[in-house]
């Protein structure tokens, strides 16, 4: 597989962790806080201080679609510097102990968030998706 390949295949894994991460947050906030709209949860994940952790993803996902989008092409460096910052972001070892804390403990508790994340792993380290 090409880096590019495993770019886009990491690109579409991360698109589905973080559709979990979100899924487990808003069911932990709904329990607290009554159900909510499309529309209200997407003010609350907006606004809410809490969730802000989850922008990490949102923003690596971006940053990778709007590479792919591009109309002068891409280059290696380009496509190895979003592989990198996608195995950086599903570390243990990233700075933010906030976000290294959430994220584990959506981890622990959610099994649509584990088996992506695993699944996340495993193309990084060369193994099949």
């Amino acid at each position: 597989m090409t880096n590019v390949e495993t770019l886009k295949l990491g690109r579409n894994i991360l698109l589905s962790l973080h559709k979990s991460l979100l899924d487990f947050e808003r069911a932990g906030y709904e329990q607290m806080h009554g159900k909510m709209n499309a529309s209200q949860f997407l003010s609350v994940l907006l606004e809410n201080e809490s969730f802000s952790w989850l922008r990490k993803f949102s923003m690596l996902i971006v940053e990778i679609d709007e590479m792919f989008d591009l109309k002068d092409g891409i280059s290696d460096e380009m496509v190895n510097s979003n592989i990198w910052k996608i195995r950086e972001l599903i570390s243990n070892e990233i700075a933010d102990e906030a976000f290294r804390g959430r994220y584990q403990f959506v981890l622990d508790n959610d099994k649509p968030a584990a088996t992506e994340h695993g699944r996340l792993e495993a193309l990084l380290s060369g193994q099949t998706a």
